[in-house]
């Protein structure tokens, strides 16, 4: 039963230029969009390092945020254009 499980599951794209692309992409789009859709930003610890003025009141808890769900919708879109064979 194992190797029947086993040899079904379909191979993944190999890690390339264009498959960072897509991941740096989605994240920054994830970070855009979280910076304007937040709604009580700056309630946790700050960023060490110096931001511009359009970016105060975005945390450590928003950049994690944000970059998690640009993992996730990054991950999809990856294996959706692979299995498009598009990467």
């Amino acid at each position: 039963m194992l190797s029947i499980l086993l040899s079904t599951v379909p191979a993944t794209v190999e890690w390339n230029t264009n498959v960072a692309i897509v991941m740096i992409a989605c994240n920054l789009f994830a970070i855009v969009v979280g910076r304007f859709a937040i709604r009580n930003p700056g309630q946790g610890p700050d960023l060490p390092f110096s931001k511009p003025a359009l970016w105060n009141n975005f945390g450590v808890p928003e950049l994690l945020a944000t970059t998690s769900l640009g993992h996730v919708l990054g991950a999809g879109l990856i294996l959706g254009l692979a299995n498009a064979g598009v990467l």
